[in-house]
C-alpha cells in the first residue's frame, strides 16, 4: 500500500510540472489500465452507457430551505427577504457567481426532482443527506426533527416520481448541537432511522445492510450501535453498515471508514493550490479488510462566505483562516481518476461495489459543491463526473 501511494504522489506531482518522475507515471498508467482490463470494466457495444468504474455519491447539505436568521424585515436587510437559512449577504454580493442555476432554495419538489436528474445523468448513484439529532445531548424530540428544515430536501428525494434513477443514505452529524449521547438515545435514534429511512425502497444498501456515515464519532456508543444492528435484523435487515468519519474503532461498533472532506493538514493561513488537496487525499485513502474504506473526493474549500462580517454570525470574527484556489474540472477529474486508479490497486482495502463519496453536492458556503451555479452554468464539474466514472 505504502509502495502504491508513493507511486501516485510522485504521479500527481509529475502532473503539475515535475517532470522527472514521467517513467514512474507510465508504470502507474499501465498498472491501471491492466487492472481495469482484469476487472472487465469495458465498454458493452449493446448498451447506451458503460458498466460505472465505482459507485461514487454526493454529500447533500440542506442549509438552502428555511428561512434566514437575517430576514427580519428591516431595510439592511432587506437582501435576505425569503432566502433560506445558511444565505448570507458575501453570497449575495462578492460571492454571488455560486448562485444555483435555479436560485438560492431547494425546497420545492420540481427542484429536487431537476436535481436528481442532474445528478443521475452524470454519474452520481447517491446523495448522502445531512442528518440533524434533537434535542442536543437529550432524548430525542421527534416533532422538532420533523420541524427542522434541514430534513426537507430529503423527504422530497424520498416522494420524488424519478428517484428511482439514485439511493440515498445518512450523513449523522452528531455534532454540537445535535449530538446523540448515551445508550437510551442512540436506541431511540435506531429506531426512528429504521421506521422512517432504512425501509424506503431506495435507501442505500451493501448486501441489503443500509449504509449510514457518522460525521461526530467521538459519542459513537458500543452498546447503542449493538442495538442498532439487532434491531435492523429484527426488522428484515442482515445488519447496518455504520461508517466513522474518520477512523472509528471496530470495537465500537464501527464497520466502515469515510470522510466528509478531505482537506490540506496543517494548512497556514492563506490561500493554498488544489493539488494539496490531491496529495493530502492519496495519504488519506486507506482501508483494511476488515474496516474498508469510501474515499472522499473534495471538490474544494472556500468558507469566506460564512465567515466574518457578511458571513452566517456577521461578526467581526473571520474565521476563514485558509481556502483553495485553483480547482477546475480537470483538476477535479485527475483526483477522481486517481480515486479509480486507487480501488484498482487496494481491492481489499474498499467495499465489494466500490463506493466513494464527493465532497460535496451543496456545501455552496464552505466552497465544496457541484451544483450548477452562475460561474458554471453548464455543470462543467458533473461532466467531469460523467467522464470519468464510465470511462470516456
Amino acid at each position: 500500500m505504502k509502495k502504491y501511494s508513493s507511486y501516485l504522489l510522485k504521479g500527481l506531482r509529475n502532473l503539475i510540472g515535475w517532470h522527472f518522475l514521467y517513467k514512474r507515471i507510465a508504470k502507474i498508467m499501465v498498472l491501471s489500465v491492466g487492472l481495469l482490463a482484469v476487472a472487465g470494466w469495458t465498454w458493452n457495444a449493446g448498451a447506451q452507457e458503460p458498466k460505472p468504474r465505482m459507485k461514487i455519491g454526493a454529500y447533500y447539505f440542506a442549509g438552502w430551505s428555511g428561512q434566514s436568521r437575517f430576514d427580519d424585515g428591516t431595510p439592511e436587510n432587506v437582501w435576505a427577504k425569503g432566502m433560506p437559512t445558511h444565505y448570507t449577504r458575501k453570497l449575495a454580493t462578492e460571492f454571488a457567481g455560486r448562485t444555483p442555476i435555479w436560485g438560492w432554495r431547494d425546497d420545492t419538489q420540481e427542484i429536487m426532482e431537476r436535481q436528481i436528474d442532474l445528478a443521475a445523468d452524470n454519474g452520481l448513484a447517491y446523495f448522502s443527506f445531512c442528518w440533524y439529532w434533537a434535542d442536543n445531548k437529550g432524548p430525542i424530540n421527534v416533532e422538532k426533527i420533523e420541524a427542522d428544515s434541514k430534513h426537507l430536501p430529503m423527504r422530497l428525494f424520498m416522494q420524488a416520481k424519478n428517484n428511482n434513477r439514485m439511493e440515498f443514505s445518512l450523513l449523522v452529524a452528531n455534532h454540537g448541537g445535535f449530538e446523540i449521547i448515551g445508550v437510551d438515545a442512540w436506541k431511540q435514534a435506531a429506531d426512528y432511522w429504521i421506521k422512517n429511512y432504512f425501509k424506503h425502497p431506495r435507501y442505500l444498501r451493501m448486501d441489503g445492510k443500509p449504509v449510514i456515515v457518522i460525521f461526530g464519532t467521538g459519542g459513537g456508543n458500543s452498546e447503542g450501535f449493538a442495538y442498532l444492528q439487532e434491531a435492523a435484523r429484527k426488522a428484515g435487515f442482515p445488519g447496518v453498515e455504520i461508517a466513522s468519519n474518520g477512523r472509528g474503532k471496530r470495537e465500537v461498533g464501527y464497520t466502515l471508514w469515510a470522510n466528509y472532506g478531505i482537506l490540506p493538514p496543517r494548512p497556514k493561513p492563506g490561500m493554498h493550490s488544489y493539488s494539496e488537496i490531491i496529495e493530502a487525499s492519496l495519504l488519506r485513502w486507506k482501508g483494511t479488510p476488515e474496516q474498508r474504506y469510501i474515499p472522499s473526493v473534495s471538490v474544494g474549500w472556500d468558507n469566506r462566505p460564512w465567515s466574518g462580517p457578511g458571513g452566517l454570525s456577521n461578526s467581526g470574527v473571520d474565521n476563514s483562516y485558509y481556502f483553495i484556489e485553483g480547482k477546475s474540472p480537470d483538476a477535479f477529474a485527475r483526483l477522481l481518476e486517481l480515486t479509480i486508479q486507487w480501488m484498482d490497486m487496494n481491492p481489499d482495502e474498499v467495499t465489494k461495489d466500490r463506493l466513494a463519496v464527493i465532497y460535496a453536492w451543496n456545501e455552496i458556503g464552505e466552497g465544496g459543491w457541484l451544483v450548477p451555479c452562475k460561474d458554471d452554468p453548464d455543470g462543467a464539474y458533473l461532466k467531469a463526473i460523467r467522464n470519468v466514472v464510465f470511462g470516456k
